[in-house]
């Protein structure tokens, strides 16, 4: 049994076997069509009859293939399919009864209409019959109910590739092999924007119609699940197909990029399986723009052989930081975090990751501390600084403002100065764009911090060369909304957006790290380090391709409930092209900023008077000391009322 369903598995052999039916059918009502009738009192005699058949049968074939009758799986028939084989058997016959007109003389017309009713009749029937019957049986002999009967959007080599895979495990499972968990796929069909490709078939699964056909297609074949297999497929014309794909309320999942799978650094066992790296779709792959692209030539003859502290090293970024510095061959790596379990968390994974090949040294310590921050200096030398630690959740520190200006500020004035005081080589600072004209305490503290950075930098008797590196907000950190939104979809919560035209810019954690390392690996001293990061995304867009990529429809499934601007919140964050002094790099998306050079003198008063405040814990002069060592920090109510009365003008041209 199961040889033969391999047999009629294969597409050649089908589309033979349906021709013969064809045939077949096509006779059967020519002979129906020549019983006598009231219509006609007379049969056609046999030499007719013969010719007829002969003739009727080989143009109803030709009209059939003309018409593509035969292009398409019989599981994959609709309503249209069945009128192309109408009119390909009409055709047919007319073509035939012409013909044998013009050889013969004679015109059955009775019969002509007769037998193309019965055939067209017969052979829809027949492909009907055969897509409940004789495919279920190829399905059980497949073992079709354990294999999810998926939509793969893409008909290129990546989709290819996958499908040759797929064909290789049916047979091995079949066969009692082991075999990966493409067995487990059933590739129903395939959906491109080429109109060459759609009608062709690739491993006998049918290209069934453009990506604008995805919900018809999804609903009308009971597709289980979506794969999306374009990976070099534009940022924006990604977007538009996944939001095809959330109107089907199908889970959807995605391939990456053929370098990645090529790549067998990139899985564990070195396998090189399409199958084996199918993964869910992630938020990143729904940013509007192309990943970065970072030059790690340049950031391996920087980081190899030295000693490299990051400081906040088990948060989102500083851990992200660890990762990628033990790539690059350090000397030793040195983990200073106060939170013990993100500090365990990061140097276990690392231990597993590169056992004693990697020499590392993980501290709990707060930069606080001046004086055990300086023991840890003088005991391990570092020569590069990532800075990394920093209070960044902005509604919190509102209401904690003496915590951000003794973690961020302080820590920073602590770990700067000794990273001069010893000379460390370089020292790059990890901030915001938040610290752009701040409107809430956490990004005055950032921008004070920028300002410390600054200040170091100008001492001319430093042999440290002090970099800021700027970046927006960062998809899955500790203080992403990100973690929040999954969070309440899964536990069957409305999903909470502050405002509806609230907007941000966005990047990878490793695109955050990737910039860092990179800068350090190209400052001089003294500058800030921009990345343009393409067009800013909505808030409640994110929301809702986040509730699709879950196989829900946003408003409808999961409610998306608006809760209002939260404090020290801004409705848009404010490019960072606008940095005065941008200069281009190598890298066409990372700008360096001059930094404004700052009275030294005043400055580190204010920040002296900033610092007593913080230690007295006395919000109202803290806050009024940071207001003037920040000239640029403006209330939340006045930033956000220009913005929105900026925008209804245009929301009404619009």
């Amino acid at each position: 049994m199961s040889k033969l369903m391999g047999l009629f598995s294969n597409f050649r052999i089908r589309k033979r076997v349906l021709a013969i039916a064809d045939a077949f059918i096509v006779v059967v009502a020519g002979l129906f069509a020549n019983i006598p009738l009231p219509l006609y009192a007379n049969a056609i005699d046999r030499a007719d009859l013969l010719a007829l058949f002969f003739l009727s049968v080989i143009l109803c074939f030709s009209s059939l293939l003309f018409f593509g009758a035969y292009n398409k799986l019989w599981r994959y028939l609709n309503r249209y399919d069945f009128y192309t084989c109408i009119k390909g058997v009409f055709v047919g016959l007319l073509v035939t009864h012409i013909f044998f007109y013009l050889i013969n003389g004679n015109l059955h017309w009775q019969f002509a209409l007769t037998q193309a009713l019965i055939a067209s009749f017969g052979v829809c029937l027949f492909r009907y019959m055969f897509r409940k019957t004789f495919i279920s049986l190829v399905n059980t002999g497949h073992q079709e109910a354990i294999r999810k009967r998926t939509m793969i959007i893409g008909a290129g080599n990546a989709a290819r590739l996958l499908l040759n895979e797929i064909k290789n495990s049916v047979k091995d499972a079949q066969n009692g092999v082991a075999t990966s968990n493409a067995s487990k796929i059933n590739p129903v069909c395939l959906i491109d924007d080429d109109r060459q490709k759609i009608g062709k078939t690739y491993e006998d699964v049918l290209v069934a119609g453009s990506t604008s056909d995805i919900p018809k297609i999804a609903k009308q074949e009971q597709i289980e699940q979506i794969l999306f297999a374009i990976p070099s497929c534009p940022p924006k014309d990604r977007q538009a197909i996944m939001d095809l794909c959330g109107k089907t309320g199908l889970p959807v999942k995605v391939i990456p990029f053929v370098g990645t799978i090529l790549d067998t650094s990139s899985v564990g066992d070195g396998s090189t399986s399409f199958a084996t790296q199918i993964r869910d779709i992630k938020v990143e792959d729904l940013l509007g723009r192309d990943p970065i692209k970072f030059d790690n030539k340049d950031i391996r003859a920087y980081i190899e052989n030295k000693v490299c502290m990051v400081t906040g090293g088990g948060g989102s970024i500083g851990s992200e930081l660890v990762r990628q510095i033990a790539k690059y061959n350090p000397k030793q790596i040195i983990i200073v975090d106060i939170y013990e379990n993100n500090a365990y968390d990061i140097q276990q994974e690392l231990v597993m990751e590169y056992g004693k090949s990697l020499n590392l040294v993980t501290l709990i310590a707060s930069v606080r501390d001046y004086f055990r921050m300086n023991q840890i200096f003088k005991t391990y030398n570092p020569e590069v600084i990532f800075h990394a630690a920093a209070h960044k959740h902005v509604p919190l520190m509102e209401n904690n403002p003496m915590e951000a200006i003794k973690n961020n500020v302080i820590g920073t004035f602590n770990v700067a100065t000794l990273a001069m005081f010893n000379n460390v080589k370089k020292f790059v600072m990890i901030s915001t764009d938040k610290a752009v004209n701040p409107t809430n305490v956490m990004g005055a503290s950032k921008r004070c911090c920028e300002m410390i950075v600054r200040f170091m930098s100008m001492q001319k008797d430093s042999n440290t060369e002090f970099v800021v590196t700027r970046f927006g907000n960062v998809l899955g950190s500790n203080g992403s909304v990100i973690p929040l939104f999954k969070r309440q979809i899964e536990q069957g919560k409305p999903v909470t957006v502050t405002h509806p035209e609230i907007i941000r810019y966005f990047m990878t954690i490793p695109e955050a790290v990737s910039l860092v390392l990179e800068a350090a690996s190209i400052a001089h001293g003294g500058e800030i380090f921009v990345l343009d990061m393409g067009m800013p995304v909505k808030i409640v867009t994110l929301a809702e391709n986040l509730i699709r990529m879950y196989g829900k429809v946003p408003y409808k499934d999961v409610p998306i409930k608006f809760t209002g601007l939260r404090p020290g919140e801004k409705i848009k964050e404010e490019l960072l092209m606008n940095e005065e002094g941008l200069k281009k790099t190598k890298n066409k998306l990372i700008f360096i900023g001059k930094q404004i050079d700052i009275d030294t003198s005043k400055f580190i008063n204010e920040l002296w008077k900033l610092k007593s405040a913080a230690s007295e814990n006395n919000d109202e002069i803290a806050i009024s000391a940071l207001h003037e060592i920040v000239p640029t920090f403006t209330t939340p109510e006045k930033f956000n009322s220009t913005i929105l009365k900026n925008s209804e003008p245009a929301a009404q041209k619009a």
